[in-house]
């Protein structure tokens, strides 16, 4: 009800509910796009926190790098039953290795991993860190809470974006025409011009990242319906959303049919097999199956033993319908011939617009500029997310002005804003120092990354609830943009590759992230330089001088 006593229209409502959906949750959201938009390159990020790692250099001949690596698992696990190796890429320099021994426990505890390097074979020892993993963690479960709490303190965030969404779209009338509209130095006006832009910019982005953020969740926040039909065996609903086959669920989920991945088939030979010398002829084989893509990874199931054999997967996929499912060979190790070419999953067409969705999330199979378009798209959403936080406290300027002193609520907002929205990027560019000035042999040393991540977010709420506001923003954003851009400089001076000689190397992804961390700081440093400038006195014109009446 308006003030007035007159019933409020449809778009008066939305204001009100866009208004205050978007301040509850506004810093929630920042946070989840923040570290989002990181999480798109996340095998970059990891490779650069692991700076032992770029001495790896591929050969640029797949089947040797593959052959080294089997020679090695040999002696580093001569009794697992299964060796996995993800071969190197344009964002891996090198083959991760990860094999069960027999009897090992369930699930992730029971799996051992090893970087090797991708031209010898040998085991490279890296740092202990939990990279951009714990980014892209936190950006949909948080931290220091189990990971349901979080998800579901995410999800419910997200639902309150997406109405954030619709009703700013059904709120702003000319909402296109805002877009080619911005009027710098009007205060209120400008910031209102600069959210709009923001918005409109990247709305189909944003509704895709809600949206699909949502379906990611679905089974979690919205549960009975799955239940109900498949009498809660979330198992068969999972296998039939993938569209696989309910009641071959173990074997297809770790993807090799009767040979699956731990498969206990004894066929084929009974000698053990050279696997090093087996494999180049199987991958010029998945090259005549596959002209389109590299073999990106190898299973072995029971190495050394009877009946083994040997998976190959594509490296990417045709089609994100299913989620970006590979194609498979399966191999009898003994003869190197195909025993099995596995049928991709064929989704129902629900699940096929779902896995769309998703896969376009997480930025599945991008290439490298689909990549640097997401990332751009989140910076952009980031910005829109900001830039409403600020607006909130710029619109309240003439009450507090009008009365003359700052309410402790709007004083509380403007602290918050400025710790959220610089602190959280203070506390990143930390997280990556910290990453490489922290003694190597430190223990829990990844635990103390992350605890320096959390200490300086907390200093710089601190920071900004000590100074004045516009003081707090100006020094907050020069110290994230002088973080951020001597990271490229950090990083040959602390064991990794420079900018230099990672080009030269073509290891994209080291240069990738310098450019990223580059891209932050030049956004973080003209806000900053905005502000110096805008607070400089303006110096008092001269005078104009009297014009003389002219007659003609």
């Amino acid at each position: 009800m308006r003030p007035d006593n007159k019933p409020e229209g449809i778009r008066q409502s939305m204001s009100w509910l866009h208004t205050w959906t978007g301040i509850a949750l506004g810093w929630l959201l920042y946070a989840v796009f923040f570290t989002g938009t990181l999480s798109y390159f996340l095998d970059e990020v990891n490779l650069w926190m692991k700076p032992e790692l770029h001495a790896s250099v591929p050969t640029g001949d797949a089947a040797h790098t593959a052959a080294m690596a089997l020679a090695a698992m040999h002696k580093l696990a001569p009794n697992a039953n299964t060796w996995t190796l993800e071969l190197p890429s344009e964002r891996q320099t090198t083959v991760a290795a990860s094999w069960r021994d027999r009897n090992a426990p369930a699930g992730r505890a029971g799996t051992k991993r090893a970087e090797l390097d991708a031209a010898t074979g040998e085991r490279i020892e890296a740092r202990e860190t939990r990279g951009g993993n714990f980014l892209y963690r936190f950006h949909f479960e948080l931290h220091a809470m189990d990971r349901v709490t979080g998800r579901w303190i995410v999800g419910i965030a997200t639902m309150f974006m997406f109405v954030a969404i619709i009703s700013g779209v059904i709120t702003h009338k000319k909402i296109f025409a805002e877009f080619f509209t911005f009027r710098p130095k009007k205060g209120q006006r400008s910031w209102l011009d600069a959210h709009n832009a923001s918005a409109v910019l990247a709305l189909p982005f944003h509704i895709m990242i809600t949206f699909s953020g949502l379906l990611l969740l679905m089974a979690m926040l919205m549960p009975w319906g799955a239940d109900a039909a498949y009498g809660g065996d979330r198992q068969a609903y999972n296998m039939e959303r993938r569209g696989m086959v309910p009641g071959n669920a173990q074997q297809q989920r770790e993807g090799g049919g009767r040979e699956g991945r731990g498969g206990r088939s004894r066929e084929g030979g009974g000698e053990q097999v050279d696997l090093a010398a087996a494999i180049g002829p199987m991958m010029a084989q998945a090259r005549i199956e596959w002209p389109d893509h590299e073999v990106g990874r190898i299973t072995v199931n029971r190495p050394n033993k009877p009946g083994a054999t040997v998976e190959l997967r594509a490296h990417g996929s045709d089609s994100l319908t299913t989620r970006g499912a590979s194609a498979r060979l399966i191999f009898d190790a003994a003869t190197g011939k195909i025993k099995e070419r596995p049928p991709l999953p064929t989704p129902s067409a629900a699940s096929a617009v779902s896995n769309v969705f998703t896969s376009a999330h997480m930025g599945r199979f991008a290439g490298p500029t689909v990549r640097w378009l997401l990332f751009l798209s989140g910076v952009v959403g980031t910005a829109m997310v900001a830039t409403g936080l600020v607006l909130w406290v710029v619109k309240r300027a003439p009450e507090r002005k009008k009365l003359g002193r700052t309410p402790f609520g709007h004083r509380l907002v403007e602290v918050t804003n400025i710790g959220v929205i610089t602190g959280l990027a203070l506390a990143t560019g930390a997280y990556f120092w910290l990453n490489r000035l922290l003694p190597v042999e430190m223990a829990e040393r990844a635990a103390w990354e992350i605890n320096g991540f959390f200490l300086v977010w907390l200093a710089s709420l601190a920071h900004a609830g000590l100074r004045p506001a516009r003081a707090a923003w100006k020094e907050q954003c020069g110290a994230v943009a002088l973080l951020f851009v001597l990271l490229p400089i950090l990083n040959p001076l602390t064991g990794g590759h420079g900018l230099f000689t990672s080009a030269a190397l073509g290891q994209w992804a080291i240069v990738g992230f310098d450019f990223a961390m580059l891209a932050i700081a030049a956004l973080f440093g003209w806000t900053a330089r905005h502000l110096i400038r805008k607070d400089r006195p303006v110096a008092v014109a001269a005078a104009p001088a009297v014009l003389k009446e002219v007659t003609p």
